[in-house]
C-alpha cells in the first residue's frame, strides 16, 4: 500500500491537531459522492416540507445542510469510509483498532443569506468525557476562501489541546467555544484532497459567496466506542479494523 500519510504529517497533526493530505479520494468515486450528496439534500428538503419549517436543528433549507448517518443506504459512502486510504490514514493517527463514529455531508448552499459556521471543536458537540476522535474532512468541490471553507486554528494559538465547553448561539444553534480575533489557517483543497483534524481542534468556516454549492463529506472515527452513560453508542461504534486489520472492507 503506497503511502497516504507521511510522518511528516503525522507530526504536525500531533503538534497542531490538524495536517491537509492531497490526492487522496479518487475522481471517480468523487464523483459518485456528488450524486449521493444531491439524493440527501432532496431527501432532507422534503422532510422539512413535510415538517411546514425552513430550520430543523442545525440544518437550515437552501443554505445549508448537515446529514448524517447515511452510509448504511449508500455503497459509494461504504466504498470510501471503509477503503484502504481511509484504513492507512486511521491506523496511523488511531492505532490498531478504529471505529467509525459518525459520518455526515455538510453543505453550504450558494445563497444571498450566506452562513458561516462559528469557531468549534467536534469534540463540544459532545456533552460528556470521551477520548479525542478524528475528523476526515473530504471536500467534494475545490474549496477557498471564497466559498466557505474550513479554518483551522493550531492548538498552541488556541492556547487549549483539550476538550472544553461551549456556549450554544441562538439563531443558528451553533455552539461556539473560542472568542479570539485569530482567523485560522484556511485549508484551500482540491476535490481529493483531505483536511484531517482532532475533535479538539478548533474550527470554523467562513460563507460562500459563490454561486454553486460547497459540499463536503465528514467522516469520523475513533479508537474506542463512544458512548453514552446508558452504554449505548452515541452515533456508530462500527468496527472498521481491529488488531491491525481491516474487517469491514467494502468490495
Amino acid at each position: 500500500m503506497s503511502t497516504v500519510l507521511t510522518n511528516e504529517q503525522l507530526n504536525q497533526f500531533q503538534e497542531d491537531g490538524f495536517c491537509i493530505v492531497k490526492n487522496v479520494i479518487p475522481q471517480e468515486l468523487i464523483e459518485r459522492l456528488r450524486g449521493e450528496c444531491q439524493r440527501f439534500i432532496k431527501e432532507k428538503d422534503d422532510e422539512m416540507d413535510r415538517k411546514g419549517v425552513e430550520v430543523d436543528e442545525i440544518n437550515h433549507k437552501g443554505k445549508r445542510y448537515f446529514i448524517a448517518l447515511r452510509y448504511k443506504d449508500s455503497k459509494t459512502m461504504q466504498d470510501l469510509i471503509f477503503g484502504k486510504e481511509m484504513e492507512q490514514i486511521t491506523r496511523k493517527i488511531l492505532g490498531e483498532d478504529v471505529f467509525l463514529f459518525l459520518e455526515q455531508y455538510v453543505v453550504k448552499a450558494a445563497s444571498k443569506e450566506a452562513m458561516t459556521f462559528s469557531w468549534h471543536q467536534d469534540s463540544g458537540y459532545l456533552d460528556f468525557e470521551h477520548k479525542p476522535y478524528l475528523s476526515i474532512w473530504c471536500p467534494l468541490d475545490d474549496v477557498t476562501e471564497e466559498n466557505g471553507t474550513v479554518y483551522l486554528l493550531p492548538y498552541k494559538e488556541a492556547g487549549v489541546k483539550d476538550r472544553i465547553d461551549h456556549v450554544l448561539q441562538e439563531g443558528t444553534n451553533d455552539k461556539i467555544g473560542y472568542f479570539g480575533d485569530n482567523p485560522g489557517i484556511p485549508a484551500v483543497l482540491n476535490a481529493g484532497d483531505v483536511a484531517l483534524f482532532s475533535s479538539t481542534c478548533f474550527h470554523r468556516s467562513g460563507a460562500n459567496k459563490t454561486d454553486k454549492s460547497r459540499r463536503v463529506l465528514l467522516i469520523q472515527y475513533s479508537a474506542e466506542p463512544i458512548l453514552k452513560s446508558n452504554g449505548e453508542p452515541l452515533y456508530w461504534a462500527e468496527p472498521f479494523i481491529k488488531s491491525g486489520e481491516n474487517i469491514n472492507a467494502y468490495i
